[in-house]
């Protein structure tokens, strides 16, 4: 079996990470999927992340960085770096019927994107970004 590295985005300087807690419930809830997860940056602006695709985060060294399973980054399109959802990382009876396929990122956001190890876009080089 091949060992795949997760996508990495290293996310601009003073961002951070918020998880929302798990709600407890009498009630069983089916397929409500994980709590949210957010990239918080300095101005106020919380972006959700796909939680239910995060193998590893970290904010400790003044940015957040947040490594994803089974997602793709195919480029830069409508302005946006654009990230697709491969595989899924959980089973299907724990993840919400309404999560997205398709993460999108204001470059602005982001300091780099590496997948399998290599660097794919950067913002000191954004034009060196693959487009799809």
């Amino acid at each position: 079996m091949e060992l795949q590295l997760p996508l990495l985005i290293e996310f601009v300087a003073s961002s951070s990470l918020l998880r929302e807690r798990e709600r407890l419930s009498d009630l069983h809830i089916v397929r409500n999927g994980p709590p949210g997860t957010f990239a918080v940056f300095p101005h106020g602006l919380k972006v959700s992340l796909p939680t239910d695709q995060i193998v590893s985060v970290d904010d400790s060294s003044g940015h957040a960085s947040v490594a994803f399973g089974g997602m793709r980054f195919v480029g830069v399109q409508d302005g946006q770096l654009t990230f697709l959802r491969e595989r899924e990382m959980l089973p299907e009876e724990q993840l919400s019927p309404e999560r997205s396929h398709v993460m999108r990122l204001d470059p602005a956001w982001v300091r780099s994107v590496t997948q399998d190890g290599q660097l794919v876009w950067s913002a000191a080089a954004p034009e060196s970004a693959p487009n799809a």
